[in-house]
């Protein structure tokens, strides 16, 4: 067997790990990348929040210019600058988030995988990759050249 037909060392179990620690990790694994995309939507909900903001803020100079200062000085005094929270704009959020759950989230992942399988990463998935891939076939090697 070539080198490119078998896993990277870094994508091997470690002797005397068992089939349940390398199941558990990976679900500790799926459930960070779930934290991952919930980080993500974090983010997009900040950009979006910030560009509402700026662009409320230019319709209230457009009311302003068509006469209506009425409206305009309402959305300005209630609406434009407000705190998403309170007491918190959007950065604030993500600042908290990731100061706490994400950090302890991350932390404790890796904490983990240091502690049980000398930190090695997607031990599940390449266990998986190797069960499925058609071994010997191109386009199926265990890692790039």
């Amino acid at each position: 067997m070539s080198d490119r037909d078998e896993p990277a060392p870094e994508h091997q179990r470690p002797d005397g790990v068992s089939d349940e620690t390398v199941q558990a990790l990976g679900k500790l694994s799926e459930a960070l990348e779930a934290v991952e995309v919930a980080r993500g939507a974090l983010y997009q909900f900040h950009r979006l929040s910030g560009t509402a903001d700026l662009t409320a803020g230019e319709a209230v100079d457009l009311f302003r210019e068509a006469g209506h200062t009425a409206i305009a000085d309402r959305i300005e005094r209630e609406l434009v600058g407000r705190n998403v929270l309170p007491g918190r704009w959007t950065f604030q959020v993500v600042e908290a988030y990731d100061d706490d759950y994400y950090a302890t989230f991350r932390r404790l992942e890796q904490a983990a995988r240091d502690e049980l399988v000398q930190g090695r990463r997607h031990l599940f998935e390449a266990e998986m990759k190797e069960d499925r891939r058609t071994h010997g076939r191109p386009h199926h090697e265990a890692r790039p050249r």
